[in-house]
């Protein structure tokens, strides 16, 4: 039988200061010692709070009808109702909560991690085996959980591909003289359902290849790549070193290595570079942008969607000073607006839009000057 809402827990008087507002946490999960392990690692956290901990999909829903929560960390393998099935439905019915999905799928890269992204999870982290919860994990479930729930609220839901069409934004001032002949994407946690929107509303005539880095392990890039290529005409490929750069085609960057583009004469070729960067990522969107400063200068395009830290930033400057256009997601869209924000913050973005609208910025390359 379905375990209750734990609602019984009584914060500490010295967490009861109203500037000092604790992440509320519901745990969904049919293990009741999985729910009771992960219930002791939050409240020993600082900051933290189990709001509840329930053992079904239908018992999360219940309390979400009544009750707020910040953060859902949510299994995908549970009886009945499974994590996929429930994820729109608890983003529909909680939509300022964010969910990390704690699942032993996400171990190798599975398909319902991937899936559950798109559909609009935050984060996934694989769960660990039996008598492994104490440690590494310990700390990196609570920092998880921690920069989920205290991102600012922006009455954020799910970016579905399927949203009624986007209004068109105002006009900006970006010089759309010079053919657009690359686009390039750099995306973190919740950079996939954005990604999605920015695809489903690209003007189909927009032919130029879209190369695209997305924060993910390497084990997950060929399922992405698959379920990427469900959305669109475009040819999808995980990048490899010598592939040609081709119209109608998006390049995703591998797990283990920075995706760039090298020039000779109109060759345009995919290169990796597996150097350390300055902000640690890898892959990284600098090198990205870097190497389209280099290769398109003013006929590209840089896009910078939802992620943690400030991958891109640098790069994105550079192309700037190339003469590309840099578009950054608004921050009420976003999941976390650490990637953006930066280039937004530094003056970088020609604009700072939705990713539908940013899509629709973009057919302003069809069209001619776009007029402020």
């Amino acid at each position: 039988m379905a375990a209750s809402p734990n609602l019984a827990r009584a914060a500490p008087p010295d967490q009861l200061l109203p500037a000092l507002r604790d992440v509320r946490v519901m745990l969904v999960d049919d293990s009741l010692v999985v729910r009771s392990i992960l219930e002791r690692i939050i409240e020993q956290s600082a900051g933290l709070t189990v709001c509840a901990s329930v053992a079904s999909a239908h018992d999360a829903l219940a309390y979400l009808a009544c009750e707020p929560v910040d953060v859902v960390v949510l299994d995908i393998e549970m009886p009945g109702m499974n994590g996929i099935t429930a994820l729109p439905l608890i983003l529909d019915r909680a939509e300022k909560a964010r969910v990390l999905i704690l699942s032993s799928n996400c171990v190798e890269g599975g398909p319902a991690a991937i899936e559950a992204l798109a559909l609009g999870a935050s984060d996934t982290l694989a769960k660990p085996g039996r008598g492994s919860f104490s440690g590494r994990f310990a700390e990196v479930l609570t920092e998880r959980i921690r920069t989920l729930g205290q991102q600012p609220q922006h009455g954020i839901g799910v970016i579905r591909a399927a949203a009624p069409a986007a209004v068109a934004p105002a006009p900006v001032a970006i010089d759309t003289d010079q053919p657009l002949e690359c686009i390039a994407v750099a995306a973190s946690t919740g950079g996939i359902p954005a990604f999605t929107s920015f695809l489903s509303h690209l003007d189909p005539r927009i032919t130029a290849p879209i190369l695209l880095t997305q924060h993910l392990p390497d084990a997950f890039m060929e399922f992405y790549a698959r379920q990427i290529a469900t959305m669109t005409a475009r040819k999808v490929v995980v990048a490899a070193a010598g592939m040609l750069v081709e119209k109608n085609h998006i390049y995703l960057a591998p797990g283990d290595a920075h995706l760039v583009v090298v020039g000779q004469g109109r060759r345009r070729e995919i290169a990796l570079d597996r150097r350390p960067v300055a902000n640690g990522c890898c892959p990284s969107a600098d090198p990205m942008f870097d190497s389209l400063a280099d290769v398109y200068g003013p006929r590209a395009a840089a896009v910078v969607l939802s992620g943690m830290g400030r991958d891109g930033a640098d790069g994105a400057a550079r192309l700037k000073e190339a003469g590309g256009t840099v578009f950054a997601q608004a921050p009420e869209s976003c999941v976390i607006w650490g990637m953006p924000g930066a280039v937004a913050k530094a003056g970088i973005a020609a604009a700072t839009l939705n990713p539908d609208a940013i899509a629709l910025m973009l057919g302003s390359f069809l069209k001619g000057r776009a007029r402020s």
